[in-house]
């Protein structure tokens, strides 16, 4: 994990794009738990035009959208990837499953660098191989066991986010607790796929949704399952270079035909972002559905050709999904933003922390 600069608050000379990216948020209200209703949430909504800020929470949200408005959803569900193999000698090794690549062979990564090309590791009725190792991933071959699928919804767990101060703390599958199973996860989840959830959608609950609609406030959805690529770490230096992993991507034909209505679109998360603005065009224009890859690095300087708003949580330091923020809602706006959740009392961070609503 990149460490944000130290001293940047009030430091001159320090361009707003690099104190944005990389302003640190306090490591004691980092949100280890979720909220105890997911719309109870704090929401800090602020309007990119005028800069004016204010605090609500996420239930406020059909008194805050307009009718016109189009909320769309990544409705990717969470797979629970994360799991705890077993050496022959008996260590345990820590993977994530990140995808199949062919029948029986699937891309992991994790504790990858306690792998070897030919080891075997073992779970509960499942064997594996190390075909190879690069970098940060590995890819195992099925030995024996069911498909990793099947295996993964008997005994995977959700994979939280190793700054969740009691994953870090853990030594096992105690650091995953059987609430995780439900909040690490969409209410409205539907396509499995992703190695983490779409956070921003984790503050809706049906009986929200539900008032949405009542004030005329249209839903769509679309499919981004998220991997490794979401969480690319870029310094200051690499802001202009830095290019995020494809990521599989879909918007269906009744989302593409919402998206010819005229409505104000309001992303529900980066994944939703980057998902509309690198297949998005192709389907409002075709009002057709549109499969393929999120290839797209949105920085500042790009020119938004579908959102027009964000609902997102607050992001890690050094993150391409800071870089994102930074683009639609502009480097001085987002630093005014974090800065104004860190003074405010009460504000929890990351995942399971609270969320931000970007307006026009």
């Amino acid at each position: 994990m990149i460490e944000p600069l130290d001293g940047l608050r009030g430091v001159t000379g320090i361009d707003p794009l690099t104190e944005a990216l990389m302003l640190p948020l306090p490591d004691d209200r980092i949100a280890d738990e979720p909220g105890e209703r997911r719309d109870a949430a704090r929401l800090l909504v602020i309007e990119r035009g005028s800069g004016r800020i204010r605090h609500q929470t996420v239930a406020d949200l059909p008194e805050l959208l307009d009718a016109n408005d189009l909320l769309v959803f990544n409705r990717s569900r969470v797979q629970p990837a994360l799991t705890w193999l077993r050496k022959a000698t008996g260590g345990r090794v820590e993977l994530i499953w990140v995808e199949e690549v062919e029948p029986g062979l699937w891309r992991v990564f994790g504790g990858t660098r306690k792998l070897r090309s030919g080891l075997r590791l073992f779970g509960e009725g499942l064997e594996v191989e190390v075909v190879e190792r690069g970098g940060r991933f590995a890819t195992l071959r099925v030995v024996d066991g069911p498909p990793i699928a099947t295996w993964l919804e008997a005994h995977g767990a959700p994979p939280l986010p190793p700054y969740i101060r009691r994953r870090r703390r853990a030594q096992g599958l105690a650091e995953v607790r059987d609430e995780d199973y439900s909040r690490y996860q969409t209410v409205y989840a539907s396509e499995n796929g992703s190695i983490a959830a779409p956070t921003a959608g984790l503050h809706f609950t049906p009986e929200l949704l539900e008032r949405l609609a009542t004030a005329g406030v249209a839903a769509a959805e679309v499919t981004l399952h998220v991997g490794p690529g979401t969480f690319t770490e870029v310094t200051p230096k690499e802001v202009e270079q830095v290019e995020v992993l494809p990521e599989r991507a879909s918007i269906p034909e009744e989302t593409a035909r919402a998206l010819q209505q005229g409505r104000r679109v309001i992303a529900v998360g980066t994944t939703a972002a980057r998902t509309l603005e690198a297949l998005g065009v192709r389907a409002r224009d075709g009002g057709v559905a549109v499969d393929g890859l999120a290839d797209l690095t949105i920085r500042p300087g790009h020119t938004f050709r579908i959102v027009e708003g964000l609902l997102t949580n607050f992001h890690l330091p050094g993150t391409t999904l800071r870089l994102l923020v930074a683009a639609l809602l502009g480097p001085e706006r987002m630093l005014e933003a974090y800065q104004a959740a860190i003074a405010h009392d009460g504000y929890r961070f990351y995942s399971y922390g609270d969320a931000m609503l970007i307006l026009p």
